[in-house]
């Protein structure tokens, strides 16, 4: 199903997002599949669409941990959504069995915004807001979740076809600076397009790939596919003369899906999922300079990064893959400044 602006889903959420991960998540030879989000729906300003775009309807479940909803408050905060669109983030553990869970009235989390559930006050854990839009939901209870106030349900799980609709369907509500934001232009959309169809696949999906295969040969061919497709990036950015962004001068759509695995790399997949054949920050110049400018140079990008949430996540919840739920103390830092 094709949303805003052509773009195709990409089953785009976290897969330590559902409880138990069947069997049914790997193939034959032990590869990682990763399930397609269900609740499909778009804001819209058309003429009597179901969900128009209106200041303060809609809701953003997020969790600082996973890349997927990385992405949307990137988005969120690129375009000075924040005034429009609210977000509660979960607590950083994921539960297998249980799924993500809401911080209670007596925690404190890094991130202003992690909170008990503030729409639903008898809400604890993620999975009962899907139960709540739909009580005969069966599926996975990921993140993000875009969450109509008034109807009182969830627009949509899909964090691609989400971040299409930040982009486009609010403006009409933005001042100019931000309404003239434009991170999916067109003459770089059948570039952007493109990119996206490999990145997510191989880099975003890859190091997942890595992480949870269950064989050897589905580990060997994901690995080696995953530094492939960052190699591809590397040459990529090494001829990229117009600018410091993916595509030149101006931050679009594709330096937003990239950052949100990249700037997890050195710090959790090298380790958990064992995509150790190299690091960013000692094997790929170029993709490690783009990565800096943004961390350091544009606010959404480093204000929306908490490694607070994204290493104990990682490596507490996911305990398929770290049993004992060990956090690694490195690498020191997590980013390194950007003239290093």
């Amino acid at each position: 199903m094709a949303g805003p602006g052509g773009v195709k889903a990409d089953s785009a959420s976290d897969p330590d997002s559902n409880p138990n991960l069947p069997p049914t998540l790997w193939g034959k030879k032990g590869e990682f599949i990763r399930p397609a989000t269900q609740f499909r729906n778009f804001i819209s300003r058309a003429p009597g669409a179901q969900f128009p775009p209106e200041a303060n309807r809609y809701h953003l479940y997020v969790s600082y941990a996973c890349p997927w909803a990385h992405r949307t408050l990137i988005v969120r905060k690129l375009k000075g959504l924040e005034p429009l669109i609210s977000v509660t983030a979960v607590h950083w553990h994921m539960s297998l069995t249980d799924s993500w869970r809401f911080v209670t009235p007596d925690e404190t989390l890094p991130m202003d915004d992690c909170t008990p559930d503030p729409l639903h006050s008898d809400i604890k854990r993620l999975k009962e807001l899907y139960l709540r839009a739909n009580p005969d939901y069966q599926g996975r209870f990921s993140v993000p979740v875009l969450w109509d106030k008034k109807l009182d349900t969830i627009v949509s799980n899909e964090s691609s076809e989400i971040i299409r609709m930040l982009y486009t369907e609010f403006d009409d509500l933005l001042p100019d600076d931000k309404r003239a934001v434009d991170l999916y232009p067109a003459e770089l959309r059948e570039a952007i397009d493109e990119t996206n169809s490999w990145t997510y696949d191989n880099i975003n999906n890859g190091v997942y790939k890595c992480g949870i295969a269950k064989s050897q040969e589905a580990y060997h061919d994901a690995v080696a596919n995953l530094f492939n497709h960052l190699d591809k990036v590397e040459s990529h950015l090494a001829d990229q003369a117009a600018g410091p962004y993916y595509f030149g001068s101006s931050i679009t759509e594709a330096d937003i899906r990239l950052y949100v695995t990249i700037i997890r790399f050195d710090p959790v997949y090298v380790s958990l999922f064992k995509t150790n054949k190299g690091m960013i920050r000692y094997q790929y110049p170029n993709i490690h300079r783009w990565l800096r400018t943004l961390y350091w140079t544009v606010p959404a990008f480093k204000d929306t990064t908490s490694f607070d949430h994204i290493k104990p996540h990682y490596f507490k919840s996911l305990t398929l893959v770290n049993p004992a739920g060990v956090v690694p103390e490195g690498p020191v830092p997590h980013v390194l400044p950007l003239e290093a």
